[in-house]
């Protein structure tokens, strides 16, 4: 280190061991957020398979090498064991993981893990201090617990499908997974803050996450204002149902998101572009009549917005003041000049061919005023399970054992 460099800080989870049991999403997005925050992730699969994440992505020839495009998003930086948990080696091997842990992340079905003898009360009789999660679509407990769940089927079922798309439209679900990802999110936060509980009392916790719920609560002013005052969200396109003019305009070349929320900002929009005569037409003068009147007003701005390109007005507007932005894909997303400040894409190794570079996703958190990076690529199925059993206390011979029974 040269003389005035600082050395980088600890991360924040640093020293915590997470023991990932999780599948396909939601869990293992939770798994990854803790990762990205400096915990020690050891993801344990069913041999033979694995995650069935790594078996699905655009890349069929991914998707046959275990490495689907799905797995690698969300695994990056952990550790791969392979465990047979309905083996009897198994079961031990088990029980010397969880003694050794800090947090179990799971994402069965409620009641699986525990038919496999490892409920919350043995987890606790283990280790008082683990901190157990389970993500699930439904909750623990209740009518519908029992029921599998996957992004869509939460979707449809919060009420985000019928709020989406238009009256012609839908219900339309969204175009990515964002109940698995909430659900993830969440899972991450609870697990965070049980971690803050443990340190101050020595106490673990267990924490169950419903996606359903977390769905819900998602939804913000859409499920408040039909809980205060009785009015259900609708599908209204690209429009926002609290102010207008703010949804999606046409613009010379494309798209354009504008969100003139407040009277100053409405003003300087029309003075902006070329059209001042509109802040005092009596259909949009106010707040309210410009609700009322929202398509007129729509028709009225694209006149003057068709003179010029996206780009030119998101800049112009962004610079008085008035949100705007264009509509842009994924990939012009990505390559925008903020992102790559931000430093939130980082290039690994690609898993088991070094002369690869994979390039996955960070944190859109910084810390100490430095972005979030895996620590490394995301594992090979089975790749650390020697080490980690050593870790465990295992030695060379046992492992053999295990090895040769099929446990791992």
């Amino acid at each position: 280190m040269s003389p005035g460099e600082q050395a980088a800080p600890e991360p924040l989870l640093a020293g915590v061991r997470v023991l990932d049991m999780t599948n396909v999403l939601a869990g293992p997005y939770a798994g990854y957020q803790l990762a990205l925050m400096g915990a020690e992730v050891v993801k344990v699969e069913v041999p033979r398979g694995g995650d069935l994440a790594r078996r699905l992505g655009a890349a069929a020839d991914l998707n046959a090498q275990g490495l689907g495009a799905s797995f690698l998003a969300q695994n990056a930086g952990k550790r791969s064991l392979t465990l047979d948990l309905k083996s009897p080696g198994g079961k031990e091997v088990m029980e010397r993981l969880v003694r050794g842990a800090d947090v179990l992340l799971e994402n069965f079905r409620p009641g699986v893990l525990e038919r496999l003898g490892f409920g919350w009360e043995r987890l606790r009789e283990l280790n008082p201090g683990l901190v157990y999660c389970a993500v699930s679509g439904f909750g623990a407990d209740g009518p519908m617990s029992g029921r599998p769940a996957y992004d869509q089927i939460v979707q449809g079922l919060s009420g985000m499908m019928s709020a989406t798309g238009t009256p012609g439209t839908g219900p339309l679900r969204a175009g990515f997974p964002v109940a698995d990802v909430l659900g993830g999110l969440a899972a991450a936060f609870a697990v965070s803050t049980a971690l803050v509980r443990r340190e101050r009392t020595g106490v673990g916790a267990s924490v169950d996450v419903s996606m359903l719920e977390t769905a819900i609560t998602a939804m913000g002013w859409g499920v408040s204002n039909f809980l205060t005052t009785g009015v259900e969200p609708s599908p209204i396109g690209n429009e926002n149902a609290t102010a207008a003019p703010s949804g999606t305009f046409a613009a010379a070349d494309g798209a354009l998101n504008i969100a003139a929320n407040k009277q100053e900002q409405f003003e300087a929009l029309c003075a902006l572009v070329g059209a001042p005569h509109l802040a005092s037409d009596p259909r949009f003068a106010r707040r309210e009549d410009r609700k009322a009147h929202r398509d007129a007003l729509r028709e009225a701005l694209e006149e003057y917005l068709a003179l010029r390109t996206a780009q030119e007005w998101e800049r112009e507007l962004s610079e008085a003041g008035v949100p705007a932005a264009r509509v842009l894909s994924v990939p012009e997303a990505l390559g925008l000049d903020q992102v790559e400040h931000r430093g939130l894409v980082h290039t690994l190794p690609f898993p088991g061919d070094g002369e690869r570079e994979l390039r996955v996703l960070g944190s859109g958190v910084h810390v100490d005023g430095a972005a979030l990076a895996p620590p490394g690529p995301p594992p090979t199925l089975g790749e650390h399970t020697a080490e980690v059993l050593r870790e465990a206390g295992f030695s060379d011979e046992e492992i053999d054992r295990l090895c040769e029974e099929g446990t791992v």
